[in-house]
């Protein structure tokens, strides 16, 4: 069984093609700066492994769909594709961002599905449109081959209603739906499943607080292996600050901003998702670049790197509050994997928690599951590399085995 998995997100999308016989990524890439003046595609043919091949095509790219008529016709290439014909793929796994309180679970994509998607667009503007323009580029690309949807939104149905519901009048969640929703849920329950293995629990005894930290970061409480609680919102804005994204502010900021500087709410919007966060303080939204600038002494990369590492405090802070006992602090996605300082800055100031950091576990750098915690620490902090696609293909060669 060959899996397609698309994980697509405002202005880029990730790709894997993965033989679920063996577990082996045949192929990956990603597709970035969709509607720039320059777009890049990066192809890379078996992977992390010593046959590694890599594809860069630059070019631009006006919208997803010519990213991916790119990448699959890169992938059966008469000479450097990874598959003979497009029949070799039985199934096409999507990450979806928000499926809304409609959809709980994993499914397969009918048209019933792509109107819920639809939907969805009020509350994820950056995101469902890409999802749904992906789906409907891979039927016609791959007619007849199962579609299936995996929804960010999924891992946290699971909820309480003291924590997805708003202090707003009843009647607009009863009419329109208004509610916490949460996001990256893909990637929380991944490595919930890792870190419980990794603690020798079964996932339903773990308590964690999982800090998923990239460009767009969220930060969930679980339970007993379910998300109770998570930073992201209703749509993907709210919570701890972000690349572009401002995180929670006063939202009596909206009408002063509309009122005072003459913007219409879409450029509030705007305002809030693209030009806000770590880039809105300093000019930048990497946090390597960041780096960098802090290290020449750039007082408002400083100021920007505080701010997320203080904010992130918080809610790592309120989630212990909530879950009472907490087997373990995990990080993961580019962030939180792979930035020994911010995740140093973060634990900082925490041994009341039991959170205390060995530098050198810290500071080493490694692909695998590792524990970063002093040994005798009483709170084990662990870093879990995501696979959000693995898990999307995993789901999808699960809907598509009940179909048959």
């Amino acid at each position: 069984m060959k899996i397609l998995v698309i994980n697509a997100g405002s202005s880029s999308f990730k790709y894997q093609l993965l033989d679920m016989t063996t577990k082996t990524v045949l192929c990956s890439g990603l597709v970035e700066r969709i509607g720039e003046a320059m777009g890049k595609m990066v192809h890379k043919i078996a992977p992390d492994t010593d046959l590694e091949e890599k594809i860069v095509v630059e070019q631009p790219f006006a919208s997803h769909v010519e990213g991916k008529h790119l990448v699959v016709k890169t992938i059966a290439d008469p000479v450097k594709g990874v598959i003979k014909t497009l029949s070799e793929v039985t199934a096409i796994g999507h990450r979806v961002v928000m499926g809304g309180e409609s959809i709980k679970e994993s499914v397969l994509i009918t048209e019933e599905v792509k109107q819920r998607i639809r939907d969805c667009f009020p509350l994820s503007p950056l995101h469902n449109p890409a999802n749904l323009a992906g789906i409907e580029v891979a039927e016609q690309l791959f007619p007849g081959v199962p579609n299936v949807g995996v929804f960010d939104t999924e891992f946290h149905q699971s909820m309480p209603e003291t924590a997805y519901l708003y202090p707003l009048p009843y009647s607009l969640y009863e009419e329109m739906r208004i509610r916490r929703y949460g996001y990256h849920g893909t990637s929380h329950r991944y490595v919930t499943h890792k870190a419980a293995e990794a603690l020798g629990k079964h996932v339903d005894q773990v308590n964690l607080i999982t800090c998923h930290l990239g460009n767009g970061c969220s930060i969930t409480a679980v339970r007993n292996g379910k998300s109770v609680d998570t930073s992201m919102g209703a749509t993907p804005l709210e919570g701890v600050m972000m690349g572009t994204r401002s995180g929670d502010i006063d939202p009596a900021l909206v009408p002063y901003l509309i009122t005072s500087k003459g913007m219409t709410a879409s450029d509030v919007d705007a305002l809030m998702n693209k030009q806000s966060g770590l880039k809105g303080v300093c000019g930048l939204n990497d946090m390597r670049d960041i780096h960098a600038a802090c290290a020449t002494g750039d007082e408002k990369a400083i100021l920007a790197l505080n701010m997320f590492i203080y904010r992130i405090k918080k809610y790592i802070g309120s989630y212990y509050a909530v879950l009472g006992r907490v087997d373990a602090l995990v990080f993961t996605a580019g962030i939180g994997e792979n930035d020994g300082i911010t995740r140093a800055g973060i634990c900082e100031g925490m041994q009341h928690m039991g959170i205390e950091i060995d530098p050198a576990a810290n500071a080493a750098r490694s692909s695998t599951i590792r524990r970063i915690s002093k040994p005798g620490a009483a709170l084990p902090v662990l870093i879990v590399p995501t696979n959000e696609e693995l898990a999307i293909a995993e789901a999808t060669a699960r809907i598509v085995s009940k179909k048959k």
